[in-house]
């Protein structure tokens, strides 16, 4: 844990209570497509009856429809944790229904950033009452960062780390939040933030994967020298080390039409599973979880027959030598730990 949370027992103690597989909540907040809340219902209660007891959400995945539902539906559930974020507030707009930033027929809110002190703090409130939780166990700083921000990176940063990154320090030391990261999509804002505070660990998204590992150049050495730990969002890298390459269907990789050269690599990670009678999701999947620094992975869940696949792709038993022919074709860095065959992923 970073150097000022290492006498904060609160911020160990839910640390140590992250499973190996969480939830990712975007789908449950219509991402892409509209969910009934039966359905959203479904889907969660599928996941705890798999053993889930993580879910990660945030105000912006639907306006804050991601954080209504699950808070109806893991209510009286204190076995649980519980992350979400901070760094928009939600405005209300009288948009119709539709798709605004990726959610179909979402709340009636339009987010906007706000990194302030006292922002994060009215963010904080109002996930807490929609989640019906008296304590947020993590609680993460969303999308900061130069992907997000462009030019105004700098200033948003600034207004963190001198508001935001205080707020959240004081919700930690007060017992009302377990412990405090980013959830982002880059590395870069991680090494920035380390650079002048201390976090309990990152959510970082689709940059420590099967397909990408420059993570381990830095960042994350980094984040073993500080203590800080990390959670793997998007595993699949937008759903390329699921479906593969050749299932007819254009490949997507971070939110983007896969360029050639992923298309490539992907097919290659593909033939050596095919070598080893193994689903590249489940490799996918299972291949973060080695290195030592991470302590969850949370793959998007939007319906009862993913949360079965994936259980399913965690308990797949993959053989130590499909990793030494992935290293073999260079197709995993040099210093990427892997999964020991028939351990527990």
């Amino acid at each position: 844990m970073g150097a000022a949370a290492s006498d904060n027992e609160p911020g160990i103690d839910t640390l140590s209570r992250l499973p190996r597989l969480g939830f990712g909540g975007a789908a449950i907040g219509n991402l892409y497509a509209a969910i009934s809340d039966a359905a959203a219902g479904q889907t969660v209660q599928a996941a705890l009856d798999a053993g889930v007891r993580y879910f990660d959400t945030a105000p912006h995945y639907g306006f804050g429809l991601s954080e209504t539902r699950l808070g109806q539906i893991l209510a009286g559930r204190a076995e649980v944790v519980i992350s979400s974020k901070v760094g928009r507030l939600l405005v209300p707009t009288d948009a119709g229904p539709g798709e605004r930033h990726g959610f179909v027929d979402a709340a009636p809110f339009e987010p906007a950033f706000d990194y302030s002190y006292d922002g994060v703090m009215r963010s904080w409130e109002a996930s807490r009452a929609r989640l019906g939780r008296d304590r947020i166990d993590i609680l993460l700083a969303h999308d900061l960062g130069r992907q997000t921000h462009g030019d105004d990176h700098p200033a948003r940063l600034r207004e963190f780390l001198d508001g935001g990154y205080r707020a959240m320090r004081d919700l930690r030391d007060s017992g009302a939040v377990g412990a405090i990261g980013l959830g982002v999509n880059e590395q870069a804002i991680c090494e920035e933030a380390l650079a002048h505070g201390d976090f309990d660990l990152f959510l970082l998204a689709g940059r420590y994967t099967l397909l990408e590992q420059t993570a381990l150049e830095g960042f994350l050495p980094l984040c073993v020298r500080r203590g800080v730990k990390i959670i793997v969002g998007g595993p699949f890298n937008s759903g390329i080390l699921v479906e593969g390459v050749g299932s007819g269907r254009p490949p997507h990789y971070n939110y983007h039409p896969a360029p050639v050269e992923i298309v490539e690599r992907v097919r290659r990670l593909e033939a050596v599973c095919a070598t080893h009678a193994t689903p590249l999701a489940a490799a996918a999947l299972q291949f973060p979880l080695a290195h030592p620094q991470v302590a969850s992975v949370i793959p998007g869940m939007a319906n009862p027959t993913q949360v079965a696949q994936i259980a399913g792709w965690m308990k797949v038993v993959i053989p130590s030598a499909l990793w030494d022919d992935l290293r073999a074709e260079g197709l995993l860095h040099p210093d990427a730990p892997t999964p020991i065959a028939g351990a527990a992923a």
